[in-house]
């Protein structure tokens, strides 16, 4: 149990026995006391004062008093108006920095077999062109979540639906065929889904000429980019893929299988993963037939045109297209066949979807429409909604080939690191191959932790060298402050010293140090309720600063009270042991020396 906790069911104790009040938790509010104040914790008495029938500093005054005579960890208070200034004492902070580091999971919860089950969805790539730099923030927060909930007690799957359908595929494999001569991966040397990017971009431009040459014959702009040559035959594609055509079936599976494997090495290098992917060529016939029971069952409606639709203006909203004139699914359709899948596959309690904010209106349906078809958790399924990401130099299209691709991205900010850090002189003594590793967590880290820690909901500017800085709020300087604490530690048990939780005076960072250390489960807790990896990287930044302002004003190694040494190397142990977790959370490793 951290300070906070232990204070609060305290002071609600004290409510009740001396005003004969029940306080909810709510009520119960602590906060850091102010630093122009004496104290470590605050306690607002204004809720109580009505019980009390007394002004609210003699109300702050009998609750202080009856704390400092019930609570061990009270050991002084001090009024200011209607706040309550707690103090608490020496001992109970050793306490506490004692059970930090007799828990080597301090803050998280184990999910255990009653545990409810979380479904997570990201990623959600074509397979048309490789990911980019849209794809690498959409990955990075759904890995980051699912750790998070983990973190909070719940049992996690992580699950990717891969977009492998439909006409924007076609447009690459017809691009191939008439253009690609035979080339493979392993011909050109080229990552799979490279590849198939470039003859995606390839169709982009032979079918921007067609229309041109149609327009310059006479032919008005909307016409000419129906009648344009190429996107008749890519439609033409897609009919007999429909069809099951076996020639267009097996391209479609051999490039595919290209992009597949591009895709496994660029989520390796990003470090996330999933344990269970669907794709869309299976879920959108499932898909169909859910709309077909729902029109049975009189839940959707069919127009004489043949096309199936979803009354939504009882809820406020339009009516809804599932289903098209000729039978062929929608976007939404496709997301009932996947959620019949999953929740067969799995007993699942929530149901998070990482998806970026232009697709709001669409997840606020499809709520409406899973819990119209019955299942369990359609009403409250989650659309984690975020920002788009763009550069100093502007957005990014996919079809005019000016997309920031990830795997370019992240050897970018791992050949940033290794130079940043070679003319810092941090790698003087270290192998190249030591060289070379942690300049890949280093270039990592700093490219997850300045992603992930702008708040999701908002669009962000992605600036690769603002990242790699060692000082202020980003990745390096987090790891530097690890590898700077390891450091210490390897040190200490060189000279044979032991981080010990012995009975010494304790100074007021050292205090401070204890008290965020406590707050980690806080954080945690908030980044789950809230889900918000942000809250993480922040808390972590946070705790790192604190350790540093510590660490400027006091000597570890060269101190010379034996037990003040040996406390502050459990203090070290402990924070460097936080930073690990909080890091991991956000799925940023921490090197051992830098």
């Amino acid at each position: 149990m951290n300070i906070e906790t232990l204070i609060s069911q305290a002071a609600g104790q004290a409510v009740k026995a001396l005003y004969g009040m029940e306080a909810s938790e709510k009520m119960l509010q602590l906060q850091k006391t102010r630093s122009e104040f004496e104290g470590n914790l605050t306690l607002v008495v204004f809720p109580f004062v009505k019980a009390a029938k007394k002004s609210p500093e003699q109300t702050a005054q009998e609750i202080g008093q009856y704390l400092v005579d019930n609570c061990s960890a009270v050991e002084k208070f001090n009024v200011v108006k209607g706040f309550l200034n707690l103090s608490i004492g020496e001992g109970a902070w050793l306490q506490l920095l004692q059970a930090i580091d007799g828990d080597e999971h301090f803050g998280m919860k184990q999910a255990g077999d009653k545990s409810p089950l979380v479904m997570i969805e990201y990623s959600s790539p074509n397979t048309n062109k490789p990911l980019h730099l849209g794809h690498v923030r959409n990955n990075l927060l759904g890995w980051s979540l699912a750790q998070i909930m983990e973190a909070n007690g719940n049992k996690v799957v992580k699950t990717n639906i891969v977009n492998d359908r439909g006409i924007h595929i076609c447009k690459s494999m017809l691009a191939w065929l008439k253009y690609g001569n035979g080339e493979t991966p392993e011909s050109s040397g080229k990552k799979g889904d490279h590849l198939i990017g470039d003859y995606y971009v390839a169709f982009d431009k032979h079918y921007r000429e067609e229309v041109k040459e149609l327009m310059a014959q006479g032919m008005d702009e909307e016409k000419a980019k129906q009648e344009a040559p190429l996107i008749k035959e890519a439609h033409e594609m897609l009919v007999k893929w429909e069809n099951n055509d076996p020639e267009v079936r097996a391209l479609w599976e051999k490039m595919n299988n290209w992009v597949y494997a591009g895709f496994d090495e660029t989520y390796k290098k990003m470090g996330v993963g999933f344990d269970k992917i669907y794709n869309e060529s299976q879920t959108y016939l499932k898909g169909k037939a859910k709309v077909e029971e729902g029109l049975a069952k009189g839940l959707f409606e069919r127009h004489e045109d043949n096309s199936v639709w979803a009354d939504l203006t009882n809820e406020g909203l339009d009516q809804k297209l599932l289903l098209r004139s000729d039978g062929t699914s929608v976007y939404m359709t496709q997301d009932i066949g996947t959620a019949e899948m999953r929740f067969k596959d799995f007993p699942i309690d929530k149901m998070i979807y990482v998806v970026g904010n232009e697709q709001n209106y669409h997840f606020q349906v499809l709520s409406i429409l899973l819990d119209r078809l019955g299942f369990k958790w359609g009403k409250e399924l989650v659309h984690f909604s975020y920002g788009m990401v763009e550069l100093p130099n502007g957005k990014m299209k996919s079809r005019e080939g000016t997309v920031v691709d990830a795997d370019d991205l992240m050897q970018l900010m791992v050949d940033d690191a290794y130079k940043t850090s070679m003319e810092l002189g941090k790698f003087d003594d270290m192998t190249e191959e030591e060289r070379r590793e942690i300049a890949r967590i280093v270039g990592m880290g700093a490219l997850k932790y300045f992603i992930l820690k702008v708040d999701a909901r908002k669009n962000m500017l992605f600036n690769p060298e603002e990242s790699i800085d060692f000082n202020g709020n980003t990745g390096p300087f987090i790891q530097y402050t690890y590898a700077r604490i390891r450091s210490i530690l390897r040190k200490a048990e060189a000279e044979g010293l032991k981080p010990a939780c012995a009975a010494a005076q304790l100074a007021e960072k050292e205090v401070e140090l204890i008290q965020k250390m406590s707050e980690f489960g806080a954080a945690v807790e908030q980044a789950g309720k809230d889900y918000s990896p942000s809250g993480i990287a922040n808390y972590c930044y946070e705790l790192t600063k604190v350790f540093n302002q510590f660490y400027h004003d006091f000597s570890i190694l060269n101190e010379a009270d034996e037990q003040k040494k040996a406390m502050r190397l459990m203090l070290a142990k402990n924070v460097a042991k936080i930073i690990k977790n909080g890091m991991g959370l956000l799925g940023i490793e921490v090197p051992e020396r830098m």
